[in-house]
């Protein structure tokens, strides 16, 4: 099994979850608690960080894992994402383009333009393990005309990626190099896929993730388009799971190679009262082989006042080692951000145990 080395050294093995720090914090949590749930590592939001912080910071702090004070591995996207949501929404004067992604800051309302060559530029002043290229995201309901103009400009941008990317790597001299990674693009359309997964491949990347929108219109992950890019990735590359995050899903795609995921859903669930507990006594009995092997907890129901048993008897996080059901419910009845809190931690520990039994485990 690979390992994730880290600037530092670290060995992180796979496969391996970072939830999302968008802006260089996990909401309700600090770098402690995030490192006391054994997770190994964070995502950071390019397009917030540029917007809100800029370059010059990260030069004075180091980059952005000193300026969090965070020890662990860190991945930085492109702002893809966010930027072709601003840039495609009504009223907000967004174009794309082959020089890049032109959006109007829905704060400043003042017109930026974010290139593939500014986004790698400014992903090495964070100085993250892992950065990722700028593509153009396929619309869930694009045409098959406007599926291969996404990938044609993924590919177009990727080759002014990987040169940026190049430059900058000049610069590192003896230091380790980021992991550079292209996103494959093209919708429902497998051919689509595969001639983006191909062309990629041609200019050469670390790995490759899944790009675009993974539901169907029904709300079903899309198994098939995972399995295409999968089987048209180089067997030295790393599989990333961009944004996918539960668990099944997660499960499912460590069997067709996936090393890499990332996702909002544990924390925010967390804030929004939805707590993940394994279907098992203890943490020995988890099998993440069971259909059902997971469930979810709302801590604010009647029925827990006065109950004191932990949250789960199959995890070993602050809140579970610490306190009750009934004490968890009094805080979210009182709107206390302390319940934020723990079950923000206790999400994140469900996650670092989910990913240590598929190791554990034969999936």
């Amino acid at each position: 099994m690979k390992n994730f080395k880290t600037i530092e050294g670290k060995n992180i093995p796979y496969p391996v979850f970072f939830p999302d720090s968008t802006h260089a914090v996990l909401k309700t949590l600090d770098s402690m608690d995030i490192k006391s749930t054994h997770t190994p590592g964070i995502l950071v939001n390019t397009y917030h960080l540029y917007r809100e912080l800029g370059e010059d910071l990260f030069d004075k702090f180091g980059g952005v894992r000193p300026f969090m004070n965070w020890e662990g591995a860190v991945i930085s996207d492109s702002g893809g994402f966010q930027v072709m949501s601003l840039a495609k929404k009504d009223g907000l004067d967004g174009r794309i383009t082959d020089e890049g992604v032109t959006f109007v800051d829905p704060k400043t309302r003042k017109s930026m333009l974010l290139t593939p060559e500014k986004s790698i530029d400014f992903q090495f002043k964070l100085k993250t393990d892992m950065v990722v290229v700028l593509d153009d995201f396929t619309p869930p309901n694009a045409t098959h005309k406007t599926a291969r103009d996404t990938v044609a400009r993924t590919v177009l941008w990727a080759k002014r990626s990987k040169i940026a990317y190049e430059k900058n790597c000049e610069k590192l001299k003896s230091q380790k190099k980021p992991y550079l990674l292209g996103v494959v693009q093209g919708g429902n359309y497998m051919d689509l896929r595969i001639e983006c997964a191909q062309r990629l491949k041609d200019i050469g990347f670390d790995g490759f993730g899944y790009g675009g929108w993974p539901l169907d219109s029904k709300g079903n992950f899309q198994y098939e388009t995972a399995q295409i890019i999968a089987n048209h990735t180089p067997k030295n590359y790393l599989l990333y799971g961009l944004g996918i995050g539960k668990p099944q899903d997660i499960v499912a795609l460590c069997k067709m190679g996936y090393q890499i995921f990332d996702c909002v859903l544990p924390t925010r669930d967390a804030r929004h009262r939805r707590l993940y507990v394994f279907n098992a006594k203890s943490m020995d009995d988890i099998n993440i082989n069971k259909k059902d092997f997971y469930s979810y907890f709302v801590p604010d129901k009647d029925i827990y006042k006065d109950d004191g048993s932990a949250v789960s008897s199959a995890c070993d996080c602050l809140l579970c080692k610490n306190y009750s059901r009934a004490y968890l419910r009094h805080l979210f009845k009182i709107n206390e951000i302390t319940a934020l809190r723990l079950s923000t931690i206790h999400n994140l520990r469900f996650y670092s145990l989910l990913m240590e039994k598929i190791r554990q485990q034969e999936v």
